[in-house]
């Protein structure tokens, strides 16, 4: 493989790799409402009332499943919701009530629900919880951008001609690797100390190779972390005979911590980007 110029693979790096489905995931907003939508219905009757608390009151005795909606309305994901003031320290409970009505009442009053819902501040308590349930969706963007690069490098391993559970094998634990290939993996374990699983395991005729895969759209500390231990995991995984380490990266991300990044891309053979696997290494490195 001819040398290769540092500076021109990272200027290769992508923005971005997010796919539609990557923003919200809208299956599971909206089979998180339907969950309670019968209950937000009922409590819809509120709804631009003018004697709320009693309502509330009737509603919450005749129809007291109606009470596990309010976390939510909260933008909560949780049967209890701890809250304190000049009159004492109280853990609500929605699931099983815990206190006397009075005291949900007060709950509601000063969390401000009360306020929105008789002065008609929402039309519909469904669509409200559907908006809350999009907004805390956002918050899985993290883990889904993992698995996006999890997920499109692995479409270039099928792509290669390698199959699952047959010649690659995905989040597979170094012991695991070890009892299934008999291979002795304790310079990299800490002599087992350490618990370590690999993104993708590929075993060919003459090496098992552990890759491990991330995408960095944006800076931050962990990166110069992560380019020092797997220049590490690359040195001790080059002293096992028959099993080598391969990392994928991008991602604009590591612009700002290029100087790491260059360290390890210096001593690491098999650091790979997706213009790499464009241009077909997995074929080349695995074949």
């Amino acid at each position: 493989m001819k040398e290769r110029n540092f500076d021109e693979w990272l200027s290769k790096f992508k923005t971005s790799i997010s796919s539609y489905d990557y923003y919200i995931d809208f299956d599971k907003v909206v089979r998180n409402v339907d969950e309670i939508k019968i209950e937000l219905n009922i409590l819809n009757t509120l709804i631009g009332s003018k004697n709320i608390e009693s309502e509330f009151v009737d509603i919450t005795a005749k129809y007291p499943e109606t009470l596990k909606c309010i976390p939510l309305m909260l933008a909560v994901r949780s049967t209890e919701i701890y809250a304190q003031d000049e009159e004492g320290i109280f853990l609500y409970n929605f699931k099983n009530k815990n206190y006397d009505i009075e005291q949900y009442i007060i709950f509601m009053r000063k969390t401000g629900l009360f306020n929105i819902i008789e002065n008609h501040l929402v039309n519909n308590l469904v669509d409200y919880a559907l908006g809350i349930e999009t907004g805390l969706d956002s918050n899985g963007r993290k883990n889904r951008g993992g698995h996006q690069m999890e997920e499109l490098v692995e479409k270039y391993i099928k792509a290669a001609g390698l199959e699952k559970n047959k010649t690659y094998y995905k989040e597979m634990n170094l012991a695991d690797v070890e009892k299934k290939w008999n291979i002795d993996l304790s310079k990299i374990s800490n002599a087992g100390k350490t618990v370590k699983r690999f993104d993708f395991v590929i075993k060919t005729d003459n090496m098992i190779y552990g890759c491990e895969t991330n995408f960095y759209g944006g800076g931050g500390s962990k990166l110069n972390e992560t380019a020092r231990s797997y220049k590490m995991l690359s040195q001790e995984a080059d002293s096992i005979d028959g099993f080598t380490f391969v990392w994928f990266t991008d991602g604009i991300g590591w612009k700002s911590a290029r100087g790491n990044l260059r360290e390890t891309f210096e001593v690491m053979e098999h650091v790979y980007s997706i213009d790499d696997m464009e241009q077909g290494i997995m074929e080349r490195v695995f074949e």
